[in-house]
């Protein structure tokens, strides 16, 4: 087996902004692990939030990792070089998601059989409207005709309102809100009475992950659910977490690999916490991946490939507002045809 890999900039079709960034292309790697005429796809998005960036990823790709021929089962394949990638949860992501593909693809079945766990299942998802300009909502809710849930991204210092009002002008469709840390104790509990009369589902992550006693007071004053996202990256954040919220989001690129994923769900379950599953911005390829676990989830929030104008994948599409896999072998992806470049 062999490991190639690309760096790809994904363009986005608008400015991308939540509470502490902003942004009109991310930059990432797509990783091919290829044997005679097999290949499977991963792919690594990583985020500065967490302390890792593509130059880190190439950094430890350029020393060449090679997999031995007489390793040919993911186990001690992902065994051999799981040390070698310098605890870089995105970078495992990409490679143990490439493994998986290949394998699914080698035995000719989709990910979630080879996985042995519950079938995927056709779900609504969000569809996100992220900070910007005002004057860009109406817009943005147009995009979004076909959904019938938003995730709308606060966390403005002021202008959180206005954002929600925006909304209302034009849909009373259901919202996520998604304050990715953005917020004072304060300003949380005064957001969290207010949005009470706006149809929220949900509302992730109110505050800076180290505030979890501010978190678990918030979520005993609110009637809406609180979920973890920068406060749930790893099964053992759960053991710390699970009284200040109801609920995680539960990201490929935070966890590391669709079997750290399929832990933290089985503990937040043990835990009667909900279960979204999220990503970042990601191609069609990763969010193909974290689908086949879809089965477990109560919420998904699996459209990062949308919000791109340069999708090199097919892979999940989404109908009515409901996400579908195919019936593909490994995580459903595949490359478009003017993309097979990036397999050279």
């Amino acid at each position: 087996m062999e490991i190639l890999y690309k760096k790809y900039r994904v363009n986005l079709k608008y400015t991308f902004g939540i509470s502490r960034e902003r942004n009109d292309w991310y930059d990432r790697i797509l990783l091919f692990i290829k044997h005679k005429n097999i290949y499977g796809v991963g792919e690594a998005a990583p985020s500065i939030r967490y302390g890792e960036t593509v130059e880190l990823i190439e950094d430890v790709l350029k020393t060449n990792i090679l997999i031995p021929d007489m390793l040919n089962d993911y186990e001690s394949i992902w065994d051999y070089l799981l040390p070698k990638l310098k605890g870089l949860k995105s970078l495992e992501a990409a490679i143990s998601m490439a493994l998986l593909d290949y394998f699914g693809k080698l035995n000719k079945i989709p990910l979630c059989n080879l996985l042995n766990i519950k079938d995927t299942k056709s779900n609504f998802t969000s569809y996100t409207i992220s900070i910007g300009k005002i004057s860009q909502i109406k817009n943005k809710i147009q995009d979004a005709k076909a959904f019938k849930i938003l995730k709308v991204k606060l966390g403005t210092k002021g202008q959180d309102k206005n954002i929600i009002r925006e909304i209302r002008k034009y849909t009373d469709k259901k919202i996520r809100v998604d304050a990715n840390e953005g917020w004072t104790f304060e300003e949380g509990l005064d957001l969290c009475r207010w949005l009470e009369d706006y149809n929220i589902e949900l509302i992730e992550q109110p505050f800076p992950a180290h505030e979890v006693e501010n978190t678990k007071l918030l979520k005993n004053e609110s009637s809406i659910d609180i979920i973890a996202d920068e406060n749930s990256c790893n099964k053992f954040d759960i053991l710390k977490i699970h009284t200040a919220f109801d609920g995680v989001n539960i990201k490929l690129m935070k966890c590391g690999s669709l079997f750290e994923a399929i832990d933290m769900i089985k503990i937040a379950k043990d835990y009667n916490m909900k279960i979204m599953l999220g990503c970042m911005i990601e191609t069609s390829a990763a969010i193909s991946a974290m689908y086949q676990i879809s089965g477990e989830a109560d919420f998904l929030d699996l459209d990062g490939n949308l919000l791109i104008e340069n999708d090199p994948f097919k892979g999940v599409i989404v109908e009515n507002g409901v996400l579908k896999g195919s019936l593909n072998p490994g995580i459903g992806a595949v490359l478009k045809n003017k993309y097979k470049e990036l397999l050279k």
